[in-house]
């Protein structure tokens, strides 16, 4: 069976394409979402087995097999990036203030300006992502 690694797969629209470890295949393969197993996540850089069968626009993968997932960064950053605690506290103790300067302004009647927002929920989602990791 040929092999190749997901160049990208979109699961709300139902399809991705493949690029196959043998040129003589001839290229990029569409695989459609009725040929991924229901459990199987499929992203860019995953490496899958499958058949190739001649569609009417094309070649198109079949019975999709996932041999080597993707690899993760957010399994990556975990070992590496994973701040001290004493940091954490910090950094959250921090937050609290910028919201609470965000909560008297919304007291008053005001939302933030568009770039202090943004700002704020830049922040917001750094420190989530820490907290997940």
């Amino acid at each position: 069976m040929p092999t190749g690694k997901v160049k990208f797969f979109d699961a709300d629209k139902g399809f991705g394409f493949v690029a196959t470890d043998d040129p003589s295949e001839g290229g990029d393969v569409f695989v459609p979402a009725s040929a991924v197993p229901a459990d199987a996540v499929l992203k860019g850089g995953t490496k899958i087995e499958f058949s190739i069968v001649e569609g009417r626009r094309g070649k198109q993968a079949m019975a999709v097999r996932v041999l080597d997932p993707a690899p993760s960064v957010a399994v990556n950053r975990k070992v590496r990036d994973r701040k001290d605690p004493e940091q954490m506290v910090v950094i959250v103790e921090d937050v609290i203030k910028l919201l609470d300067s965000v909560s008297e302004s919304l007291r008053r009647g005001h939302y933030p300006d568009k770039g202090h927002g943004n700002k704020v929920a830049q922040v917001l989602r750094a420190v989530a992502a820490d907290l997940e990791l």
